[in-house]
């Protein structure tokens, strides 16, 4: 099989599978912020929950119901913060997985991926990865809701966890968003060979 990526070319391609599958999996998984409501773990992404309240018509309380799921709607997310955070997450966690698969299907195909194209897709990605570090960076900005507050011990604010601790995806995300924009970017100068220049 004939390969359009040099040597280094081929390690840019699976760094950027590792960092764009890093980002994916973390935005998409409802751990970025921990906490606990009425002795239940409650846990929350950028448009994912687990753990809420609802009423027990039948008892007439308030139980912990301990599953994870979407917000019913996009304005179901409880800050508007949160909701830009999606968006531009997700923007950015597709241009990087779009990067990863091209570079991939570069290692396949001869003649796909030159050096211009390889720095083009670094700068994709240095996009991508700019839009997930900024998506990191206004979620903070959505600790101020009530659901926040709620599970926080109502000590939370903007920038202030009060009780809750941040968790694992919102580090993963934001490690593959940093790896992508940094060193794939770098890698991506050097990705594909020169192209053979013909007489004709």
């Amino acid at each position: 099989m004939a390969s359009s990526l040099t040597c280094t070319g081929v390690i840019w391609a699976l760094l950027s599978l590792l960092c764009a599958a890093a980002s994916c999996v973390g935005f998409f998984m409802p751990y970025w912020l921990l906490g606990t409501q009425m002795d239940k773990p409650v846990s929350f992404g950028t448009f994912r929950r687990c753990s809420y309240p609802v009423r027990d018509e039948e008892k007439q309380i308030t139980v912990m119901l301990e599953q994870c799921g979407r917000y019913a709607s996009f304005h179901g997310i409880p800050s508007l913060h949160w909701r830009i955070c999606t968006v531009v997450t997700g923007v950015g966690c597709g241009l990087l997985l779009l990067v990863a698969l091209t570079g991939l299907m570069g290692c396949c195909i001869s003649d796909l991926i030159s050096r211009t194209i390889g720095r083009v897709a670094g700068g994709i990605q240095f996009v991508g990865g700019l839009l997930i570090g900024s998506g990191c960076a206004l979620y903070p900005l959505g600790w101020d809701s009530e659901e926040v507050q709620q599970t926080c011990s109502n000590s939370s604010d903007q920038f202030k966890l009060g009780s809750c601790q941040i968790g694992w995806a919102y580090y993963c995300t934001g490690a593959g968003a940093a790896t992508a924009m940094l060193l794939c970017t770098w890698l991506s100068c050097f990705a594909g060979k020169k192209q053979k220049h013909y007489p004709y």
